[in-house]
């Protein structure tokens, strides 16, 4: 178990962060946004909102959990770039993304984006006791809650730059467009979490209990034991598909908003869920030492992808801290990073991790770095199991 942790500690100061400060960008602001499969940086590429709030929200985690200044700064960096080019100071909200010169770029609102600065905006906070930060999160949670949301409460998906609701392009995939989504509402779950935890606002505490009535009413199938994933407006699941990334992540940020918000009828409602989706997702998704992808009309696709077994090595170790008898989820775990350490961490000088790997754990040639590859699922894993695992690394 020491072991363990020790490797994964290194891998995050040794491997992780010193290849994103890599990356900064000190003439324009930000991180540069794109390094191909051949580890070539492209300056002039787009730089996506929600990769720069994940950089925020990890590298203001890396200093909370390391307590080196350096990391601090990189932080404050990824503030300042938020604030001065990805906040719309006309509308309000957060672009989709920017130019690399910081100018607008795709002025889209996207709900699951506004989430993403609520989340980034309160680690910062939490890291640094900026009362800015603070303000602008509740400002963004205000915002999303007026103009995100349908007469029913629900959370719609994307709009126009004025928030004219838009078409949801960029959170529908597998030949759906669906106007809503379990990612998105997982993720304003996640950003209210933490928003809540830091703040103890009311608001946000209301609108996190709103969304487990949500979630077990709607977005969970208690008949498979799975999430549905894309939904119209009156609910209806548009298609057969299984994702087993967000079913393990969700089981882990669930129980971790039930932690912050200590109530315990929710508790009670929603701990069986979390049991279930863990289980469930060891037993039908952990093969060969990985996670597989997805299954769609029941096909399996046997992709390794980089972020699933990320949240795969967190979902677990939350499942062993609830039961300790049940240790065949601690060795999946292991597993986990075994399978990581061997296919997917990019041992080429200047890179990181791969996006995927095939069932013959060949890398797929895709960015090492783009708008949606960034150190959130990896850098969090790491900096999750040492902190859950408690050893004197």
């Amino acid at each position: 178990m020491e072991g363990f942790v020790r490797e994964i500690r290194r891998h995050l100061e040794e491997g992780l962060i010193p290849f994103w400060e890599g990356l900064r960008d000190d003439k324009y602001g930000g991180w540069y946004g794109y390094v191909d499969y051949n580890l070539r940086v492209d300056r002039t590429y787009e730089k996506g909102c929600i990769l720069n709030s994940r950089i925020l929200w990890g590298f203001s985690n890396a200093y909370m959990l390391l307590g080196k200044e350096g990391l601090k700064e990189e932080a404050s960096h990824a503030y300042c770039f938020l604030r001065e080019h990805c906040l719309d100071k006309e509308y309000g909200g957060v672009f989709w993304s920017v130019a690399f010169d910081g100018c607008r770029k795709d002025d889209t609102k996207h709900t699951y984006n506004q989430a993403f600065a609520v989340y980034a905006l309160a680690a910062y906070y939490d890291a640094v006791k900026d009362e800015e930060a603070l303000a602008l999160a509740l400002e963004l949670m205000n915002l999303i809650e007026e103009k995100c949301t349908d007469s029913s409460g629900y959370y719609m998906e994307a709009f126009t730059r004025d928030f004219r609701p838009a078409d949801n392009e960029k959170l529908s995939e597998n030949g759906v467009m669906a106007e809503r989504t379990m990612n998105t509402l997982l993720h304003v779950f996640e950003a209210y979490t933490e928003l809540y935890r830091v703040s103890k606002n009311k608001r946000a505490a209301e609108k996190l209990r709103f969304m487990m009535d949500t979630m077990l009413e709607k977005v969970y199938n208690k008949d498979l034991g799975r999430q549905e994933v894309f939904f119209d407006r009156e609910w209806n699941s548009l298609i057969d598909l299984y994702s087993y990334g967000h079913d393990i992540e969700a089981a882990w940020l669930l129980d971790r908003g039930l932690e912050v918000l200590g109530d315990r009828e929710y508790k009670e409602r929603l701990s069986p869920v979390t049991k279930e989706l863990t289980k469930n997702i060891y037993e039908r998704a952990f093969y060969r030492g990985a996670l597989m992808n997805e299954a769609e009309n029941g096909v399996k696709d046997k992709t390794r992808v980089w972020w699933v077994q990320a949240e795969g090595i967190v979902g677990f170790i939350n499942g062993y801290q609830k039961n300790f008898q049940n240790t065949a989820y601690l060795e999946a775990a292991k597993a986990l990073w075994e399978y990581i350490s061997s296919y997917l961490a990019d041992s080429r000088k200047g890179s990181e991790w791969f996006w995927a790997a095939d069932e013959d754990n060949i890398p797929l040639h895709k960015p090492i770095v783009e708008p949606w590859k960034c150190p959130y699922h990896n850098g969090r894993m790491c900096m999750e199991v040492i902190r859950r695992l408690g050893y004197d690394t």
